[in-house]
């Protein structure tokens, strides 16, 4: 079966920067899984994996443009520290968690003082080209139940 919409897809992966420099892999725990055709994954992703079957290698370069965006300096704001969670002492380079009416979003702090703290909201990979090294392992039909919820569910997806 190939990759196409609907269906789920469970793939290893290894990101590297532009320098050749590992930033994450799943090649030593379980796989990642997703639902092709629904914005599960970063879209210069899903589109590279669109077709490919189970078995498939590829190497796909993603320009910030096509996976976390350009970095942009409007998202460094100054916060009070007390709409952080975080543990242990704050320091510059943490990610925490920003409490916001929408919920908990992951935010880098940048600059720390007494009662606020500089936090920078965009990705921690915005404005870098991005390099995955991918294994297709399974490729399958998603379940009526998974496409009501727009997710892959089991291991490597979401579970409940």
């Amino acid at each position: 079966m190939k990759i196409s919409q609907q269906t789920v897809v469970n793939f290893h992966y290894t990101l590297r920067n532009e320098q050749g420099e590992e930033l994450e892999s799943s090649r030593d725990a379980d796989t990642t899984a997703y639902l092709h055709g629904a914005n599960n994954i970063i879209p210069g992703l899903e589109a590279a994996l669109s077709g490919l079957e189970p078995g498939a290698h590829t190497e796909v370069t993603l320009a910030p443009e096509d996976a976390y965006g350009q970095r942009k300096e409007a998202q460094v704001q100054k916060v009070p520290v007390k709409h952080l969670v975080y543990q242990g002492k704050l320091k510059p380079g943490m990610t925490v968690q920003l409490n916001t009416s929408e919920g908990r979003h992951p935010v880098t702090v940048t600059r720390v003082g007494r009662h606020s703290a500089e936090i920078d909201t965009n990705h921690p990979l915005a404005g870098q080209t991005l390099v995955f090294d991918i294994d297709i392992v399974e490729v399958r039909a998603a379940t009526p139940e998974e496409i009501s919820h727009g997710h892959a569910h089991g291991v490597g997806g979401h579970h409940h």
